[in-house]
């Protein structure tokens, strides 16, 4: 490392924008947040009945990609068809899985006459299963709906109430909400979804453009889909992709916050990593592709998007370098024992911003999910676990993702589901 070049002061400068960074955005996302629920989710609009706010019911194609689901499925659709909107279908894709979901999906197709089952050979990958479904689906509009995921019995009328509303929506994204709440990571994870995603995804609809619709649970305008090209089978995050494809194209993305789904997310460390690598990886591939898109003048509105994802990558790599300085600060020369490598004032001032938007969000989530304020003091350890995680998942997504083999197909995991699952 060349230390005249990389001198205390550059040090320094390095280490307020990790710490300055967060703190301001920070900001950004509670003034978004309170501001989007303000206008949009006043009392009032969360217990309307979205059926009452449909002109018509055209028919909606639900798409379940499913790969090893043998343990949810059958509760997945089970839940599916409890869904009050009246005029829908549901297609199950078995993407070449080794266990008993294509032959459970099977009965269930006896059971249920709106569910249609296809099996695919082999394992695909996640994107072709929702490519074949979108290619077979009867209605104008498709939901995505992931194979561990509960679905609100309201949710399907409160996203196609947007594509209704406007021509030029193409997608609209839900709320997910976190079910794996038995231990500390599980619960913790019930804040940082309403902290960091569903607070970033109220500012970023503010501004008109959101970095990615939730595949877990998304419904699309057909029409868009064929003209951006549907799924790409070689990205390890097809929900991201998709979402900054139609939007380079003209269409609109909005969020959701009264369509919820009950999901599953990893509660061992292990499995967090693991998935949050695969975000990270895909997060970055979208940046790598669409670049030279985003630059260009005509898709200025995407730039604030890109510009703070951007930042956040740039803000793993300087934290990251900061942790590696202060382990060497012990041999590093002694113009450099001045450099603040350890957080002082502002560190704590950062830890109580941090907690006050974990506060501020579930105060905003309380109307979907009646417990999330318990769960409160279970966060206190997030700002420290996840930005951990977070950052080195990112540092070592850009190296592996620069070396992958370009048109890969992204193929399906078996992720780490929890180790209870719970409503």
């Amino acid at each position: 490392m060349n230390l005249a070049l990389f001198g205390p002061a550059f040090v320094q400068a390095v280490f307020d924008y990790v710490f300055y960074f967060p703190f301001l955005m920070a900001y950004v996302w509670i003034g978004g947040g309170i501001a989007h629920a303000l206008v949009f989710e006043k009392r009032r609009h969360v217990k309307t009945d979205p059926l009452e706010l449909l002109e018509a019911f055209p028919l909606v194609s639900v798409i379940v990609p499913c790969f090893n689901e043998a343990p949810r499925v059958r509760e997945v659709i089970d839940q599916l068809m409890r869904t009050r909107y009246p005029n829908f279908e549901v297609i199950a894709i078995n993407d070449g899985s080794t266990d008993e979901t294509g032959a459970i999906l099977d009965r269930l197709a006896a059971r249920y006459p709106a569910l249609r089952v296809v099996h695919h050979a082999g394992n695909q990958g996640k994107a072709v299963g929702l490519n074949t479904a979108a290619v077979l689906a009867q209605g104008e509009y498709i939901l995505g709906v992931d194979g561990d995921a509960l679905v609100d019995r309201d949710a399907i009328a409160w996203l196609l109430w947007h594509l209704l509303q406007a021509d030029r929506v193409g997608a609209v994204t839900g709320n997910p909400r976190i079910r794996t709440r038995t231990s500390l990571l599980g619960r913790m994870q019930v804040g940082e979804f309403s902290s960091t995603i569903g607070l970033i995804k109220r500012s970023q609809q503010l501004t008109g453009r959101i970095f990615t619709i939730s595949g877990v649970l998304a419904m699309f305008r057909r029409s868009a889909l064929l003209e951006v090209g549907l799924w790409s089978p070689d990205v390890l995050t097809e929900d991201i992709d998709v979402s900054w494809k139609l939007q380079l194209a003209g269409w609109r993305v909005r969020f959701e916050p009264r369509a919820l789904c009950w999901i599953l997310m990893p509660e061992t460390v292990r499995g967090l990593y693991r998935q949050r690598q695969r975000w990270a990886m895909g997060g970055i591939q979208t940046l790598l592709r669409y670049t030279g898109q985003v630059l260009k003048p005509r898709n200025a509105a995407m730039w604030p998007i890109f510009i703070e994802y951007l930042a956040s990558v740039v803000w793993a790599y300087a934290m990251f370098s900061v942790l590696v300085l202060a382990l060497l600060k012990p041999w590093l020369p002694p113009e450099w024992r001045y450099v603040g490598f350890v957080p002082e004032w502002h560190g704590v001032l950062l830890g109580m911003t941090c907690m006050l938007q974990l506060l501020v969000s579930l105060w905003i989530d309380r109307h979907y999910d009646r417990r999330i304020m318990r769960y409160f003091l279970w966060t206190g350890w997030y700002p420290v676990a996840f930005w951990m995680i977070n950052m080195l998942t990112t540092v070592f997504a850009l190296p592996r993702t620069l070396v992958r083999q370009r048109g890969k197909r992204a193929r399906w995991t078996s992720p780490d589901r929890g180790i209870v699952d719970v409503k």
